[in-house]
């Protein structure tokens, strides 16, 4: 059930029996020779959209756009800075809690999201806190990545192994392939440029520097991430475990204290 597509009153019946939403989160940002500039936003927002069509739960408009300036040296990224991130994300749980949601799950699609977003959950709670409004508002919030869904998790683990990578990952692209089939195919890719492994960990979960330093390091975008092991059967499978790894995730999120 998409936000959007309901009309207010559609929406005030639904919170009459579910204070919860989700929101897609994600990036524009370069995949890789062959992966779509959207796959950060794309893939959460398929994932959410599935689950919230089979479930009934209210999804709202997808965050595009997230903190993704390291890629900028590819034509077609976008970037927010970390600061404006923060802003639209502490907006929207404003705007979403004024309406009377309590409940709001964040899916997200993209690494270099996490710090800004959980920083602007604190700055939400904190006008809260110090205004001393903290005892009528009953707001939660919630962040997690998509791959980090327990059998997405295991599944992609299984397929590609060390394959996947970190970015323009086989999982990502096959979620692609199957929710954008007229957009992206399958094919052919040498295996990536390896890299040293402390290398790998000095920048592990999206911690790069400037756009420069990102394609010296990564020259055609992708990081040790095989993108033609993706297939379409494998994202079909992909979005449908994870639409039942959220709705379980949301639930225990919605009814909890």
């Amino acid at each position: 059930m998409r936000l959007e597509l309901q009309t207010w009153h559609k929406v005030r019946d639904y919170l009459s029996r579910s204070k919860g939403i989700v929101v897609p989160i994600g990036s524009t940002e370069q995949h890789g020779p062959e992966g779509l500039i959207g796959t950060d936003h794309l893939c959460p927002e398929a994932i959410a959209r599935k689950m919230g069509e089979a479930k009934g739960v209210l999804v709202a408009p997808t965050i595009q756009v997230g903190m993704s300036q390291f890629h900028l040296d590819f034509p077609g990224s976008m970037s927010l800075r970390p600061s404006t991130l923060m802003a639209v994300v502490r907006d929207y749980i404003a705007s979403l809690s004024r309406t009377g949601f309590e409940r709001i799950y964040f899916l997200n699609g993209h690494g270099g999201n996490v710090a800004p977003v959980r920083a602007a959950f604190q700055e939400f709670f904190a006008e809260l806190s110090m205004t001393g409004r903290d005892k009528d508002v009953r707001v939660r919030c919630k962040l997690k990545s998509w791959w980090e869904l327990s059998r997405v998790d295991a599944r992609r683990k299984a397929l590609y192994g060390a394959s996947e990578g970190f970015h323009g990952t086989p999982s990502e692209i096959a979620i692609t392939q199957a929710a954008w089939p007229d957009a992206i195919k399958e094919f052919q890719l040498p295996p990536p440029p390896s890299h040293g492994r402390n290398d790998l960990l000095e920048h592990a979960g999206d911690n790069y520097y400037e756009a420069a330093d990102y394609r010296r390091r990564f020259p055609d975008g992708r990081v040790i991430s095989d993108s033609a092991l993706a297939t379409r059967a494998a994202g079909e499978e992909f979005i449908a475990l994870g639409a039942e790894d959220l709705f379980e995730e949301y639930e225990r999120f919605r009814v909890s204290d």
